[in-house]
């Protein structure tokens, strides 16, 4: 079975920086896309970015050059670079990928920008 392990996730102070990665576990064999997603208090889940097999790269516009997706196929990892931390990117962030035709979630981590 397919098992989705996050971590990077803390507390940090505006402008400040973290990296979150994902791992995916399993015999698995062609991961067709992988992202994140997160959700904050009140507000309903949103896509932060996606990269496809092909390296096509999807931002939400609150996050374009501020965060930055990569993938690596070979480790079966997806991380998320994000800079220049906002208040407002105060959020559970949650890896997804998607993989022969089905789609896994990982369990969140919790992201908190504050002073």
């Amino acid at each position: 079975q397919v098992q989705l392990v996050e971590s990077g996730g803390g507390l940090v102070q505006p402008g400040g920086s973290l990296r979150l990665s994902c791992a995916v576990s399993g015999t698995i064999f062609g991961i067709h896309n992988m992202g994140w997603y997160r959700q904050a208090p009140g507000k309903q889940r949103e896509l932060v970015a996606d990269i496809t097999r092909g390296g096509t790269i999807n931002y939400a516009d609150s996050v374009k050059g501020r965060f930055t997706i990569s993938r690596d196929d070979a480790k079966k990892t997806v991380a998320l670079q994000i800079d220049s931390l906002k208040p407002e990117d105060t959020a559970v962030y949650y890896c997804n990928v998607v993989v022969s035709n089905r789609e896994y979630w990982g369990q969140g981590t919790q992201v908190t920008v504050s002073s």
